[in-house]
């Protein structure tokens, strides 16, 4: 065991953050703290590296081992480059690196015994050094950054000059790089693409020391994680396993536990309305019997009820009209920002009811393509073209449809002026706003809380065709299950950015990889998409590496890209013919076979084997029902395979 915390408590004010609460951590082990938000994830873990004092309890890490935390927000302000700021985390390799230099430099002026011992000293620091992997130093430091999506051209920036985004992900390249023997990483994957999500899984899952991760990328945990800690309510409670194996066993728990609580009062409802009966009858014995009952019922543990701890978002989406069924055409669009060409001469089409998921990686233009669409940014050439009564909801993760100076309350009422108090509240409501949190200013509100006021004005809209972009950042688990729900019970057509792997695979249809500068088309979720890319983004989609490919003419690349399409909607088509013709096949095979048994059946019966006749019908009946299963079970065959 490496990180035991016993009975901890904590509270801000009548808010209680945790309540006795334990859990352990093994040496290498991979776990997950999860919990709604706000519930208190962040704060336990400022708890166990100090910056959070504890009301009381205890937090033991075992003796010498190291730890290492990834905070949410970084504040970089040394001064250092990208490339400099992370190789801070092997200082002490790149000073033995100066050392030994300095050696070599000093012993060539030396001889005799001085020299001698300071060819000692020199064996010595060379030994250290390669036992701490000095020389694969500078390739390791590369490894992590480009792992975690930077580029060499993007190494010599300055820190200062970063996003928030940039400065966590050199900050987790520090901390990685570190190698402490246990992390904490609050939200690591928040502001990587899905390569760099795939490279921190991989990482972490070969990573010697032990790894506490806050995160809702479920499609993350499932991968890395081999525990759960729960908060919830204030408790800490512990399940062995992934994130699936996680809510399958706490769904189970609270099924069992719901139907105790139904049971009992069951019960307790039967037990008083015999008391009453009894007491009706007024006679000596029954009212005895009655407070017999009574007691057995004062001495009964009640079961509280489970609590629904969701506390999520509740919305409905729904379209005012139905849309013409073709919702968006776009035609040889071509982007760039000075030198920097974000994608050149692309082109699809979206149709009515698709659900659309548009992935990449960062700074390939996802969100440019969205702005674009919805006239917030000008395209260098091409056209886009509306279908008939589409109407767009428009979610911008940066949130410049909101208004910083307004109350939440005002930026509702303002959009929707035909909307009374009443309405508004109720609205504000299913969106966890209540009380006074109806007047607090757009401009104070965290993230997510600017995303649910997205959310409530994109549900007011009643659009046909919602345009989205990131919109389960900031959101916890229980919301962002709500949000599929809605989108998927949603007549409309959606077109999204997303990097959340498990989102876009409950909820597209449909995916467009902006790779190379185009758009290469997958028709499926994202688990088709990882079965399909690695054959099909080569053939339609220019390689970076090579100058011809990118030099091919753009009609030429539309054509590939539209004849990919076509060529995955046949394979589609026919792939749902076959299952069709496999379950029919399968059907008249069960039903022959069902009726060769009931033919042994009759064949047993005197009045049918003492009939030559009808025992002659049923056997010739027989024969040609085995003849026809020969050919049915061959026709599976060929199907299944």
């Amino acid at each position: 065991m490496i990180l035991a915390c016993h009975n901890l408590n904590k509270s801000f004010g009548e808010r209680v953050i945790v309540r006795d609460g334990s859990f352990h951590i093994e040496d290498r082990e991979k776990a997950a703290f999860v919990g709604i938000n706000g519930a208190g994830k962040s704060t336990v873990l400022k708890m166990i590296v100090g910056e959070e004092p504890s009301d009381s309890g205890n937090i033991i890490l075992t003796k010498g081992k190291t730890i290492g935390y990834l905070a949410q927000q970084q504040n970089l302000v040394s001064g250092n480059t990208i490339y400099e700021e992370v190789k801070t985390a092997r200082e002490d390799i790149f000073a033995l690196e100066d050392q030994i230099r300095s050696l070599e430099h000093e012993m060539k002026s030396l001889d005799g015994e001085i020299l001698s011992a300071k060819l000692n000293t020199y064996h010595r620091l060379v030994s250290e050094f390669e036992s701490k992997n000095g020389y694969a130093c500078e390739s390791e430091i590369i490894g992590v950054l480009k792992g975690l999506g930077f580029q060499e051209c993007d190494f010599d920036k300055q820190t200062d000059t970063l996003s928030g985004g940039q400065k966590t992900r050199v900050s987790l390249g520090k901390l990685l790089l570190t190698k402490p023997d246990i992390l904490l990483l609050d939200e690591p994957t928040n502001h990587l693409d899905l390569n760099s999500v795939s490279w921190l899984e991989t990482y972490l899952l070969n990573y010697p020391g032990a790894v506490l991760v806050v995160s809702h990328d479920r499609f993350f945990l499932n991968r890395v994680v081999t525990k759960v800690i729960e908060i919830e309510n204030g408790e800490i409670r512990m399940y062995s396993g992934n994130y699936k194996e996680y809510a399958d066993k706490k769904k189970q728990l609270r099924d069992a536990r719901m139907k105790e609580y139904l049971n009992q009062q069951r019960e307790i409802r039967h037990q008083e309305a015999v008391i009453e009966k009894l007491r009706s009858f007024n006679r000596e014995k029954s009212i005895k019997r009655a407070e017999s009952r009574e007691k057995m019922l004062e001495k009964m543990q009640v079961i509280d009820k489970p609590l629904d701890t969701t506390n999520g978002i509740h919305f409905s989406l729904e379209p005012s009209c139905t849309s013409g069924n073709d919702v968006l055409k776009i035609e040889h669009l071509t982007k760039s920002f000075g030198s920097q060409v974000l994608f050149r001469d692309v082109g699809f089409e979206i149709k009515r009811g698709e659900h659309v998921a548009i992935i990449g990686d960062n700074g390939t233009g996802k969100t440019t393509l969205l702005k674009i669409i919805n006239a917030v940014e000008e395209a260098d050439s091409g056209a886009i073209t509306l279908g008939t009564k589409v109407h767009i909801g428009y979610y911008d993760q940066e949130h410049h449809v909101l208004h910083d100076n307004k109350s939440v309350f005002d930026e509702i009422s303002d959009a929707y002026p035909d909307l009374n108090n009443t309405q508004i509240r109720s609205t504000l409501a299913a969106f966890q706003f209540t009380g006074d949190d109806v007047f607090k200013l757009i401009g104070d509100l965290s993230g997510g809380e600017k995303g649910r006021v997205s959310l409530a004005k994109l549900m007011l809209s009643e659009a046909n065709f919602l345009i989205l972009d990131e919109p389960t950042n900031h959101l916890d688990i229980t919301s962002k299950e709500i949000l599929e729900q809605a989108l998927n019970d949603y007549s409309g057509t959606v077109l999204y950015v997303s990097h959340d792997r498990y989102f876009i695979n409950q909820t597209a249809s449909r995916i467009l990889e902006l790779v190379h500068k185009t758009f290469v088309n997958y028709i499926g979720n994202y688990d088709y998409y990882l079965e399909k890319r690695d054959s099909l983004t080569p053939i339609y989609a220019a390689s970076s590496a090579s100058v011809s490919a990118l030099e091919v003419p753009a009609a030429q690349a539309a054509a590939g890209s539209k004849a990919s399409w076509q060529e995955q909607k046949e394979a589609q088509a026919r792939e749902r013919k076959r299952k069709n013709d496999l379950k029919k096949t399968e059907e008249q095979i069960a039903a022959l076979e069902g009726r060769n048994a009931e033919i042994d059946k009759l064949l047993t019966h005197e009045d049918i084997y003492s009939n030559s006749v009808k025992c002659q019908e049923l056997t010739e009946e027989k024969e040609k029902n085995e003849a026809a299963l020969e050919e049915l079970y061959e026709q599976w065959a060929e199907l299944a395979e």
